[in-house]
């Protein structure tokens, strides 16, 4: 029987990586090849980068200028007699002929001019729409990315768990087959397989837990990288501890003053503050009426058979002097002003916590000896030896094995605590400043 293997190559942003691994499907991805398909593939991303053209071209149609306005008007399509023998006389046709003649037309034409630098205004506050379309996708980049590196980590960890997981339940079972066979042939008592079977069963268990745990995982990762659902992910062991020495360097107040000029929710803030004061002018200079530039001509309806005139058309500012939209305006800018402040205090709050979290998770993992995890599996080694020697009972061993487990999973929970604290500093911080 063959197996099919399926090929897969991925070019982009500069990456090129083919994979082809035992299992149908199979991706095996360091960190920062996941996070190179997922910035050129996740659909929400590129959804949201289409707002900047969006409020492109409403800044394009603000720079527009009105439409004239063109009329032809009073157009009599006949005359009768009777019509023309009020006066006594006929119109001529316009350039010999019977080409327009006894025809009566008006045509005019009108500009609008808008007054008291309205369109520069108005320009001025599409202006900062696309810079805030741009913005918000840098924050929506930002909740995204901490969403996704987070899922690698979490797969990272249920991984490196599930390894630990199969090489104690390779061993037990080992154990239990080997004892199985000591009991049929009556050199140990059947109670100690019983403990031992007991034992592999819940380690299986709980792997079969993880494996759910992983698939999970695998699901979360592959929505955010828009991966067929029938792809594998499996990620190299790159990334998952970070240095602590670069985090031990880092200052908490240089760390406060770039997230204030980095942070894109900040920036958004800002920028919503700058709009409001802008839009104030605006509405300002709407109490301004606009002028209206006309020209006509007029054939046959007045004193000359073909008149042209000019005239201007100026509404009176009487009644609506836009005091509504003004005062609108004025509340909005100074309602903004307060989310803003209100925002600062929180973006400082926020990195604080986020620091003192980083810090202590740093601080826990420095208490875990050096070399403490080769020295727990040169003990399981030497407790399994002195097991099968019957130097040990089997409650010292099974003790010990509960021990063992216990602490594997400490010390996996303790860097996958450094590197959720790291990149939610990147995260509060707005760049990332813990590679």
């Amino acid at each position: 029987m063959f197996r099919v293997y399926r090929l897969f190559c991925f070019q982009l942003i500069g990456l090129s990586f083919c994979c082809n691994a035992s299992l149908p499907d199979t991706l095996v991805l360091s960190r920062q090849q996941s996070e190179a398909i997922f910035l050129k593939e996740n659909l929400l991303l590129l959804a949201q980068r289409l707002e900047v053209p969006k409020a492109e071209a409403l800044l394009q149609q603000a720079r527009l200028w009105p439409n004239p306005l063109v009329t032809l008007d009073e157009v009599n399509l006949w005359a009768t007699g009777h019509q023309l023998n009020v006066f006594g006389q006929e119109l001529p046709a316009f350039s010999g002929g019977n080409f327009g003649k006894n025809q009566q037309l008006t045509f005019s034409v009108e500009q609008l001019i808008q007054t008291a630098g309205k369109r520069k205004k108005l320009i001025g506050l599409e202006e900062i729409n696309v810079e805030k379309a741009k913005t918000y996708f840098d924050d929506v980049l930002r909740h995204l990315k901490i969403e996704f590196r987070q899922q690698l980590t979490n797969l990272q960890y249920l991984q490196f768990k599930k390894n630990i997981y199969l090489n104690q339940i390779n061993t037990v079972h080992h154990l239990t087959v080997a004892y199985l066979k000591q009991v049929e042939a009556g050199n140990v008592p059947r109670g100690d397989y019983i403990r031992l079977k007991a034992l592999e069963l819940d380690l299986t268990r709980q792997y079969n837990e993880l494996l759910k745990a992983i698939t999970d995982a695998q699901n979360e990762l592959k929505l955010l990288m828009h991966l067929p659902a029938d792809a594998y992910i499996v990620l190299t062991p790159e990334g998952y501890v970070k240095n602590t020495q670069q985090i031990s360097l880092l200052d908490l107040q240089t760390i406060i003053d770039s997230a204030k000029s980095n942070r894109p929710d900040l920036k958004i803030s800002e920028l919503e503050l700058t709009f409001s004061k802008k839009l104030t002018d605006y509405e300002k200079s709407r109490r301004v009426p606009d002028l209206v530039v006309k020209g006509g001509y007029d054939r046959g309806g007045n004193f000359m058979y073909n008149f042209v005139g000019f005239g201007i058309a100026l509404e009176l500012p009487v009644f609506n002097r836009n005091q509504g939209n003004i005062r609108y305006a004025h509340v909005r800018s100074e309602q903004q002003d307060l989310y803003y402040k209100q925002h600062q205090l929180s973006v400082m709050q926020d990195i604080t916590s986020a620091w003192q979290n980083l810090k202590r998770s740093v601080e826990f993992l420095r208490d875990i000896e050096e070399g403490y995890e080769q020295t727990l599996d040169n003990l399981l080694n030497a407790y399994t030896k002195n097991f099968i020697n019957r130097n040990i009972s089997m409650l010292e061993y099974l003790d010990f094995m509960e021990a063992y487990l216990e602490n594997k999973k400490i010390i996996l929970e303790a860097d996958k605590a450094i590197n959720d604290n790291a990149e939610e500093l990147n995260f509060q911080v707005g760049i990332d400043i813990i590679k």
